[in-house]
């Protein structure tokens, strides 16, 4: 510590050396902790624990690994954290070499602990945060590091690709932090001129290497990984056992089966691997750093670490890290991140205040991001394009995404948590079977290694290796039908998650409705007043109306072609003027000519000074700000002027109030409410003294204020054509649609009202919050939102009339209601009014204006009370709420994007159908396989314990016809049938213990029992009959016993697998999946042709009893009891299983059982406890001290019900 001689002659306070020995001891506990959390109360928050080696663990460790032959280390491989309690101690943090760590999901992971050493450097942040008046406490100061006087030691670990440095002032590990994290704006402008090499050598030993690496793994190392997976070992193990039992063919099928299915994952998992690594990783390339004093290096981008300043390529380039811009403007393709293809000016980062904190999702506009393309650059003057790079490698925006693809959250998919629990009650069963086995040989006298031996095959019977394989086939076919139409994904589980959804969310420009707008008109002011509509902009006379939108825009020239916003584009088209960029793309670094725009008439190209006016500088938009302006000078005239466009209600609270015409929220209201696209022009004239140098560096709330009201441009937002046919197909599918969008509230529900999402006799309550002042404690107003005028709209009151009656207590009893809620009220609901939120997002339809940040709580929100969720959005400002999604589908001409799981080529929300008509195909053809497989082992199980009982068994190839032949083909060709043609209400099942399921399954295996005990017990009371012989060293399997048994077995297979090939209403009928059909007919026709028409070279191939010498009688009673199952069987399923009152009775039944599960379907009570109460309190208002509804009648409600309040 750094202290003067005055600063340690000074006495210190007794209060100060309190908090000092209380810091000290707080210090010394973290110091002797062994455990701490990492980004808490964050998606990201990980229990750390610390361990060390220990001696005499590891040796015992060692003999454990001997005394299992080596089978303890896949325990390791399975769970990492034994091997931190079997071969480590715990420990201090301080002390430690190994770090577990354990994820709010519960699951377990380790990171080693590393060192690195440089040397001290002399003043190592000293470029941008040095100083003892430093506002950015950079987590790579050596002063936070372990340091001695000459050498700086840097303690860290990785996880997930993000580095946690050890810091020694506060004895815990912690995130290594950037630029991008408490940096101050006017610390970016002003204290960055470029690092030294030796100062970006010493940063790149803490930050790494600037890069996005997805590894691909070797074929070899994939095997081993694969191999090592439970599923596999318990392949291997079953493959030993029956080349012990001198199963040989039967193994070494299984064994090529395997190798084969092991080939094919290998293969696509490294194909994922190669596309994700081409699709995220930049080629080498070089860029220009400064080194300080306008001195500038090549060097390669790999190299980049935060607080270099870049000099942006004059041709573009793809950016490799995350750089604020501070001088020169960019335009920026970010379709790589957000599947959004419209170019997107970046201009020069600018601060409103000297406090004003740099956040990437704030100044994204001034924030060039890893992996966009730059498509031109420009500056005014002879100086360079300069950037500061913020964040590198992992922790850029892209980074990020990438992060989410290669470490997802896991699916907390109730089939899936099922699956595991039937797969422990077959388990069980094993178990039973076990049991009863011994019994049975030990009272045979047989030898107890047969006994192990054909206990241990009880286990391979009744949990088919091939079940987890069998369970997939659906979702892969499914993402194979998706492909072809256009949709493509990148996280295949998700598609079974489809199938269950309950709630769809859309984004509306672009999603809902076109992108692109069309120009109905614009309404100037003239004399203080609104002077009508002019529907063809360029007929208005040269002012500043139409010099506003000729020049408040941020379109640019690439490629001969304007490009840019589309509302831009429509706006800046309809003035019919000219934009002339200065000279060419490859010319515009050197030169200080301005965009010049010009009207296009006779005297603009003839006269000697020609009207013109040149834009200076541009104040991108900004959804947090709700407008943009322009710096303009027009030609031959003297002193600058600013030009603003934006939301009408922010615009006209920045312009002078004598200017604004007080009709103005009349006229607002009356275009919004028919859903039309409202913007407010304003321009004011600057100082004639300000000068082109200074219109540069002016921060915007300098001149946006007091300005002149000019009037408002009208744009009509088409809905697609495929929009109302989709949201009226979802509704008739019982499931929710919900729009949230960044566009005003009242634009929202007039597309609401018109698309279908609100239908005509439903009434909208608008959810109006006001966040606590200095007189009243923070409130909601529950108001009624007005219907549109009569031969306005689609709808008019004449559809309300009938049944309009409100209640004013209980006004939802007649009527259904919808909630509209504002971005700004729902921000204040989240922090004054949480209880409320479950209830807002049960019943809110509309959620206007709402951030990006907002849209992704509002999903998360919706979980919360167990909705599955759905989101569909153009990836623009979505990308975080459609990743929260259970399914998140981009619409986007990019094959893929890491925008979303889903990525739409079909440019309409029509993808959204066909997902979820894949999704309840995947998942019921996954219900279908599961419960195949089940019976599948259950009727080999029975028969099994059957012949066991006799000193029998099948015969080698008699399994191998089984497992191979009807099993694997069925499996495999069961989940080719395609998703119905249309949604129903009906949902699928989304549990595998659900009541139904079960008893179809138990009903089955009762049904197995009864038949096959019914053809042993008619064999046994043939008068030819003889019991099979017991033999102590080998099992029986060429006798009458096995024959039977298997012959009516295998109609029992194909039985079963046409009984859970179910079709309508989730997938096409049984009869449309030809190649399944026509391999269940080929099977039956041959077990009939071997049970009727015996050919002795087959009854030798499968060790089958000379059926010839029997009579025609006998096998056709076999034939009878065979056929007899497969109409039974298919009787029960059909007949009793799926009738109403049969599953009435079991959702009940499953309704009791899901007591437990607070989550599951919370919504339904929710949605219950609103019907029967008196909530929400129409033209009241509730304040969040009270909590209580205040009485405050809107008279113009009361007015327009007829209603009349007595107090």
């Amino acid at each position: 510590m750094d202290e003067s001689p005055i600063e340690m002659e000074l006495p210190t306070p007794v209060h100060t050396k309190t908090r000092m020995f209380e810091s000290g001891q707080a210090g010394y506990r973290r110091l002797l902790a062994d455990q701490t959390f990492l980004n808490k109360d964050t998606d990201e928050e990980f229990v750390c624990y610390g361990y060390k080696d220990d001696r005499c663990k590891e040796g015992l460790f060692m003999v454990l690994v001997f005394l299992t032959g080596g089978l303890i280390l896949l325990l390791l491989q399975w769970r990492p954290q034994m091997v931190c309690y079997l071969r480590k101690k715990r420990c201090s943090l301080n002390q430690a070499d190994t770090i577990l760590l354990q994820d709010t999901y519960k699951q377990f992971s380790l990171a080693f602990i590393k060192e690195k050493t440089f040397p001290r450097p002399e003043d190592f942040v000293s470029s941008n945060n040095a100083g003892e008046d430093s506002d950015y406490e950079s987590p790579s100061d050596t002063s936070r590091l372990t340091n001695s006087q000459d050498v700086v030691r840097l303690r860290y670990f990785d996880h997930q690709h993000v580095r946690y440095i050890w810091d020694r002032g506060s004895q815990i590990f912690s995130k290594l932090k950037d630029l991008s994290e408490g940096t101050k704006c006017v610390k970016i402008q002003e204290s960055f001129h470029g690092l030294t090499a030796k100062e970006q050598k010493q940063k790149e030993v803490v930050y790494g290497e600037n890069t996005i690496e997805v590894e691909v793994k070797s074929y070899w190392r994939l095997f081993i990984e694969e191999v090592m997976n439970p599923f596999y070992v318990f392949q291997i193990a079953s493959i030993i056992l029956w080349l012990f039992d001198q199963y040989y063919y039967y193994a070494a099928c299984i064994l090529f089966i395997s190798l084969v299915s092991i080939g094919i994952s290998l293969y696509e998992t490294k194909r994922q691997s190669v596309t994700l690594h081409d699709m995220v990783t930049t080629h080498a390339q070089t860029i220009s750093v400064c080194r300080g004093e306008e001195v500038y290096e090549d060097v390669p981008t790999g190299d980049l670490v935060p607080g270099d300043v870049i000099a942006i390529p004059q041709h573009g380039c793809v950016m490799t890290c995350d750089a604020v811009l501070v001088t020169g403007t960019c335009i920026v393709n970010e379709s790589m991140l957000t599947g959004e293809s419209v170019p997107v000016t970046k201009t020069p980062l600018t601060h409103q205040e000297d406090e004003e904190v740099y956040s990437p999702d704030i100044h994204k506009r001034h924030t060039l991001f890893s992996g966009t393309q730059i498509l031109q650059t420009r500056f005014y003057g002879n100086s360079k394009v300069k950037a500061v790079v913020v964040r590198t490698g992992f922790r850029t925006a892209k980074g990020e995404l990438v992060r989410a693809i290669l470490f997802p959250k896991p699916l907390d998919f109730k089939f899936y948590r099922d699956a595991m629990k039937f797969i422990l009650f077959l388990g069980c069963m094993a178990a039973l079977g076990m049991t009863y086995s011994i019994v049975i040989y030990v009272k045979q006298g047989v030898y107890p290694i047969r006994i192990v031996v054909r206990v241990l095959d009880i286990i391979t019977i009744i949990v088919p290796p091939a079940l987890p394989a069998a369970m997939t086939v659906g979702t892969v076919f499914a993402q194979g039908r998706l492909k072809k139409k256009g949709i493509y994904c990148i996280s295949p589980p998700r598609i079974n998650f489809c199938g269950r959804l309950d709630v769809f969310c859309f984004d509306k420009t672009g999603t809902l409705t076109e992108d692109g707008l069309d120009m109905w008109g614009v309404l100037p002011i003239k004399n203080q007043g609104f002077c009508g509509v002019e529907e063809d902009p360029s007929k208005l006379e040269v002012g500043p109306f139409i010099i506003c939108m000729a020049t408040c825009h941020s379109l640019t020239v690439i490629d001969g072609e304007l490009s840019g916003d589309p509302l831009d584009l429509i706006m800046f088209n309809s003035t019919k003027w000219v934009l002339d960029e200065p000279g060419k793309d490859s010319s515009k670094f050197d030169t200080i000519m301005p965009t010049v725009v010009r009207p296009c008439t006779k005297d603009t190209f003839t006269a000697e000074n020609p009207f013109e006016v040149g834009i200076i500088r541009q104040f991108t938009f900004s959804s947090s700000v709700q407008r943009m302006s322009v710096i303009t000078r027009t030609l031959s005239e003297e002193g600058m002027e600013l030009y603003c466009k934006g939301a009408p209600e922010k615009i006209a609270s920045l312009c002078l109030q004598e200017t604004v015409p007080h009709e103005f929220p009349d006229i607002l209201h009356r275009y919004t409410i028919q859903g039309y696209r409202v913007i407010a022009l304003a321009y004011k004239k600057l100082d004639p003294k300000l000068t082109w140098h200074q219109a540069q560096r002016i921060s915007r709330d300098k001149v946006e204020f007091d300005m002149n009201f000019l009037g408002m441009i009208v744009l009509q937002n088409k809905l697609k054509l495929q929009t109302k046919p989709v949201i009226h197909k979802l509704g008739d599918a019982k499931i929710r649609t919900v729009m949230v969008t960044g566009d005003m509230i009242q634009t929202a529900i007039s597309v609401a009202r018109n698309c279908g999402m609100v239908p005509p006799k439903d009434r909208i309550i608008i959810v109006e919050a006001s966040p606590p002042d200095a007189h009243s404690p923070a409130s909601i107003k529950w108001v009624m939102a007005e219907t549109p005028d009569e031969g306005t709209d689609t709808y008019t009151d004449s559809d309300y009339n009938e049944c309009v009656h409100v209640d004013l207590e209980n006004p939802h009893k007649t009527q259904n209601f919808h909630f509209a809620v504002s971005g700004h009220s729902f921000g204040v609901l989240s922090t004054h009014f949480p209880e409320y939120i479950p209830r807002v997002v049960v019943k809110g339809t509309i959620f206007a204006r709402m951030s990006p940040d907002q849209k992704l709580q509002l999903i998360e929100d919706l979980q919360n009370i167990g909705y599955n969720v759905g989101m569909c959005g153009d990836g623009a400002n979505d990308c975080e709420a459609l990743k929260a999604a259970h399914a998140g589908i981009s619409l986007s001409e990019a094959e893929a994007s890491v925008a979303a799981p889903f990525t739409s080529r079909i440019p309409n929300i029509e993808c959204v159908l066909q997902i979820m008509r894949e999704g309840r195909a995947a998942l019921v053809t996954s219900f279908g396989c599961f419960k195949y497989m089940a019976l599948y082992s259950f009727i080999q199980y029975v028969s099994v314990l059957i012949l066991y009982t006799f000193d029998a068994n099948l015969a080698d190839m008699q399994f191998l016809y089984v497992d191979l032949v009807i099993t694997t083909s069925v499996a495999v060709l069961m989940g080719y049938s395609s998703a119905y043609h249309k949604l129903v209400p009906q949902q699928p099942p989304g549990s595998l213990v659900k009541p139904s399921n079960l008893l179809s399954i138990i009903a089955q295996v009762i049904l197995v029992i009864i038949f096959q005990i019914a053809a042993f017990l008619y064999l046994h009371y043939q008068p030819w009959y003889i019991p099979v012989k017991k033999d102590l060293n080998a099992d029986n399997t060429y006798c009458w016993e096995t024959s039977v048994i298997f012959l009516v077995s295998t109609y029992q297979y194909i039985a079963s697998a046409f009984v859970f090939s179910k079709g309508p209403p989730f997938r096409q009928p049984i009869y449309k999946n030809v190649p399944f059909l026509l391999t269940l007919c080929v099977l039956f026709a041959f077990s009939t042709y071997i049970l009727m028409f015996p050919l002795d070279p087959i009854l030798k191939f499968f060790a089958i009893m000379p059926l010839g010498e029997r009579t025609v009688e006998f096998r056709s009673i076999l034939l009878a009891l065979s056929v007899g199952f497969i109409f039974v069987a298919c009787l029960v399923e059909y007949l009793i299983m799926d009738v109403k009152c049969t599953q009435m009775c079991l959702d009940s039944c499953s309704h009791c059982c899901d007591k437990g599960d607070e989550k599951k379907d919370h919504f339904r009570k929710i949605q219950n406890e609103i019907q029967l109460s008196n909530w929400p309190p129409v033209g009241h208002v509730t304040y969040a001290a009270l909590n209580e509804p205040h009485v405050q009648i809107e008279e113009e409600f009361m007015r327009s019900q007829g209603e009349i309040l007595v107090n």
